[in-house]
């Protein structure tokens, strides 16, 4: 068991990121951030419209959702929102696709050293039984701090943070906000390990034949609610989503692993050089379906070709938003001539 020391723990950021949305609120028409949910495991999206607001504000390795899932359906108004490095990604895909306008939108930045996935607390023990819970230390070298009923009383159990990392913080290298007008906090160094798509080189050992039946068993789970798409920050097109049209008609609403399997390809061919693989549509799935692997094949296939990442610059140009007769790599793989 490691001791709660105050030189041990990361400096809480909320304070600074209270007084300088305090100082933007009379610009906007409200802040989107982050506050303390229905447990202690849990953070909720929030919105400040006024300095009352202020006190639901927190910060902390539970703040996973990316914020700007809700921007697109906000579109009209000036707001402001809280990113952490991966979350500014999307923002600046919105913006490079005109989905969202620069000079409406306050960005108040937060360099991040990871959030937790609770799967993977949640594998190891009842997390509904928590009653309290605190960081110790960074999340990739830390603690996190458990009180739990035990007979009649309450006991403080410890468990090391970086064991519960989100997979996508395993690998980042974008911690700090690519895009902000505040940035909360120092800067910190990028701790992922470079991405090799070791999740994808297991998937791809296998034959054809067991790759379908992996396939096969994922969606034969799907129960068609569409949380993946809800999640998504790119996803913009959900009033004539081709899974709800009608005219023309491309899904029915069977049940059928075909119209499920249907859908996620197109999906994922829809979000080919946009996705920034936040994550969303995967945690947001009840089921468990590890779909973002389909975005990260599309993701890898754009990297190899165009040398292209979603949502790192504001200045680059998506390759499926351009033209060039001549593309640098795109004979590599020696499928043209």
């Amino acid at each position: 068991m490691a001791s709660d020391s105050s030189a041990n723990a990361s400096p809480d950021r909320t304070p600074e990121l209270r007084a300088k949305i305090a100082a933007e609120l009379e610009g906007v028409d409200f802040v989107l951030g982050y506050g303390r949910g229905f447990d202690p495991l849990h953070a909720t999206p929030v919105t400040v419209r006024s300095e009352k607001d202020l006190g639901r504000l927190i910060f902390d390795p539970t703040c996973v959702q990316n914020l700007a899932t809700s921007l697109y359906g906000l579109r009209g108004k000036r707001l402001g929102v809280v990113v952490k490095g991966c979350d500014s990604r999307s923002v600046i895909q919105l913006l490079q696709e005109r989905l969202w306008e620069r000079e409406n939108l306050v960005i108040f930045g937060l360099p991040c050293e990871g959030v937790i996935d609770l799967a993977k607390l949640r594998a190891s023990m009842d997390v509904a039984s928590v009653k309290a819970a605190s960081f110790i230390g960074s999340p990739r070298n830390g603690l996190l701090r458990l009180t739990l009923p035990e007979g009649g009383r309450e006991v403080v159990i410890e468990k090391e943070s970086a064991g519960l990392l989100a997979d996508k913080c395993l690998r980042c290298q974008y911690p700090n906000p690519l895009v902000s007008d505040h940035v909360i906090g120092p800067e910190t160094l990028p701790q992922g390990a470079q991405d090799t798509y070791a999740d994808l080189a297991a998937l791809e050992k296998l034959s054809t034949q067991e790759r379908f039946d992996f396939w096969k068993r994922q969606m034969g789970r799907c129960i068609r609610c569409y949380a993946c798409r809800n999640a998504c920050p790119l996803c913009v097109c959900k009033h004539v989503c081709l899974a709800d049209s009608r005219e023309p008609h491309w899904l029915s609403a069977e049940a059928t692993l075909q119209e499920k399997w249907l859908f996620q390809v197109m999906h994922a061919l829809h979000l080919a050089g946009r996705c920034t693989e936040c994550g969303e549509c995967q945690r947001s799935c009840p089921m468990g379906i590890p779909i973002l692997l389909l975005k990260r094949m599309m993701n890898r296939e754009l990297k190899e070709l165009f040398n292209y990442q979603a949502g790192v610059s504001l200045e680059a140009i998506p390759p499926l938003h351009t033209f060039l007769m001549e593309e640098d790599r795109i004979k590599d793989r020696g499928l043209l001539w």
